[in-house]
């Protein structure tokens, strides 16, 4: 289902953000202008991913505990310790509203 989460403009350029979409923790990650969401919560020690390090050059968010990596086009991890990926989720933007699309 697709829910309205913010404007763009909530979301500082190279920053991120986490919001409760329709139960589910996200992440919403502004990257060079490019709006990305995965799950806010690391799957390796249950930490929140918005409260990490963006690199807006690799298109990654990086676990403020541990150091592991996931990718912000699919959610895959890139660095360990984590081994599972994040969910990652689509996300539009339609004038002034950002949407996320949680399956259901």
């Amino acid at each position: 289902m697709k829910a309205r989460v913010c404007s763009p403009g909530e979301i500082p350029p190279d920053g991120m953000a986490a919001f409760d979409v329709q139960g589910t923790k996200v992440c919403i990650a502004n990257a060079q202008d490019e709006f990305y969401a995965v799950s806010d919560t690391c799957t390796h020690a249950e930490a929140s991913l918005s409260e990490g390090y963006l690199d807006v050059a690799e298109c990654t968010v990086e676990c403020m505990l541990h150091g592991a990596v996931f990718s912000l086009k699919d959610g895959e991890p890139i660095e360990f310790p984590a081994e599972e990926p994040v969910k990652a989720f689509k996300v539009t933007v339609e004038g002034d509203d950002l949407f996320v699309e949680i399956p259901e």
